[in-house]
């Protein structure tokens, strides 16, 4: 068995939240599933959050891009399978 910590609950608001120890490295903003076995909870993260994409970052960064003219868009025939998609007539 691994290291054993005491936490405290409290009242927040209208629900319950409990106060972890630092020792334990958590890190606040995260997600967690708590379970109910057999009388006792089990509390796992769900994972990381996703990292949020910044376009201030990259708006306007690429001033020098053109549009493809259509000439330059080159692309080699291949045969369709269309009868893949369920219709009778190919369309």
């Amino acid at each position: 068995m691994g290291k054993e910590y005491r936490a405290k609950s409290f009242k927040s608001g209208n629900s319950v939240a409990m106060r972890m120890p630092a020792a334990l490295g958590i890190e606040p903003d995260r997600e967690w599933t708590i379970t109910e076995q057999n009388g006792e909870y089990v509390v796992r993260e769900i994972g990381a959050p996703r990292r949020k994409f910044n376009i201030d970052k990259v708006a306007g960064s690429a001033t020098s891009l053109k549009p493809i003219k259509p000439e330059d868009r080159v692309f080699e025939e291949r045969p369709l399978r269309w009868d893949l998609l369920g219709g009778s007539d190919g369309s």
